[in-house]
């Protein structure tokens, strides 16, 4: 008689490669993805939020001549990671910073040019 507390033996299971301490398999979102704080600040997508970060401040004059590549730059990178990574949050964020960077950054340029030629023209007066 067979006893219902024993198990068969099984077939040995293939073991998963290890991975390095602290750092989850690809595609694996360790986070709640249904965590409503993840859309407001979205910590799955670092890049697309320093992106907001920086098209916001890029709205300083002649600080958004360089914080404007900065957000373009990241503002790409964030939609590429959302894109590859759908759990991942930040869309918003992401074109926010795009926007703003590709506004203020030729604006903050014109600026500054503005204000050379204005010197020059005190110059030669």
């Amino acid at each position: 008689m067979d006893d219902p507390g024993i198990q068969p033996d099984l077939p040995p299971q293939p073991l998963k490669p290890l991975r390095p301490q602290g750092r989850p398999e690809p595609g694996l979102d360790v986070r709640q993805p249904d965590n409503p704080m993840s859309t407001l600040i979205p910590y799955t997508n670092p890049k697309a939020l320093i992106a907001y970060y920086c098209g916001v401040f890029s709205l300083i004059p002649v600080l958004g001549a360089f914080l404007g590549p900065a957000a373009l730059i990241l503002g790409i990178l964030g939609l590429r990671y959302v894109g590859a990574n759908p759990s991942a949050k930040g869309t918003g964020h992401a074109i926010a910073g795009i926007v703003l960077g590709a506004i203020t950054w030729p604006l903050n340029w014109l600026l500054l040019v503005g204000i050379l030629f204005g010197f020059a023209a005190a110059a030669f007066r």
